[in-house]
């Protein structure tokens, strides 16, 4: 067996436990649920699968050795990240100015361009990156096979209880901004809770320092 249970009863409880942390990626999710809808939402969470998939690959092939060993590439990542956070922010407070229009726009739409804006959160959030590469190694046995196949099964686990939690929030979330989106009012006040949530996770990322 490439990966022991004796190592999986060890690991999957303690990715357990992170996933069900709050973080950037579940607020993310949490902010597209409320502002488009339960499908948004899960969207969303399927995003931040991806983006935190592609990280676990480009750690296995040590992409994440070099953001931790050079502070510049993490930081323009990090800044990257930041900057277009408040962009979404931006759009978000400024609002559609039309709620009849932004209602019925297609679900489908909608959905792909929350995925679409979550693998890029994803993406550009360097702390992923260096955390999946501090993490998972712990439970990487040489010995036993393929460091890399093992490191991705690892990664596998994570990001799948990770995507369980950020789609069960983001469809949390999505009805209650249906049932706020009933009256233009209560619309208007999902896009700056938006704005602001937004803005939050920005300032976390930014005020956040390299451990």
């Amino acid at each position: 067996m490439l990966i022991p249970a004796e190592t999986l009863l060890v690991f999957v409880p303690a990715a357990l436990a992170l996933n069900l942390t709050p973080g950037n990626d579940m607020l993310f999710c949490l902010g597209q649920g409320m502002k488009s809808g339960p499908r948004a939402g899960i969207a969303a969470s399927l995003g931040i699968a991806t983006g935190v998939f592609l990280h676990c690959c480009a750690a296995g092939i040590g992409l994440a050795a070099l953001l931790a060993a050079y502070p510049a590439a993490f930081e323009v990542l990090r800044w990257a990240g930041v900057v277009y956070l408040v962009y979404l922010a931006v759009q978000a407070l400024r609002g559609s100015g039309d709620l009849a229009a932004a209602r019925a726009a297609p679900t489908r739409a909608s959905a792909v361009k929350a995925w679409r804006a979550a693998v890029l959160v994803s993406l550009l959030n360097p702390k992923v990156a260096v955390f999946v590469l501090a993490f998972l190694p712990q439970f990487v046995d040489v010995s036993r096979g393929s460091a890399f196949v093992q490191f991705m099964l690892l990664g596998l686990i994570l990001n799948i209880g990770g995507t369980v939690v950020n789609a069960v929030v983001g469809a949390f979330a999505g009805r209650i901004g249906r049932w706020l989106g009933n009256r233009p009012s209560r619309f208007r006040v999902v896009e700056v809770l938006t704005g602001i949530l937004l803005l939050a996770i920005a300032a976390r990322i930014a005020l956040e320092r390299r451990v």
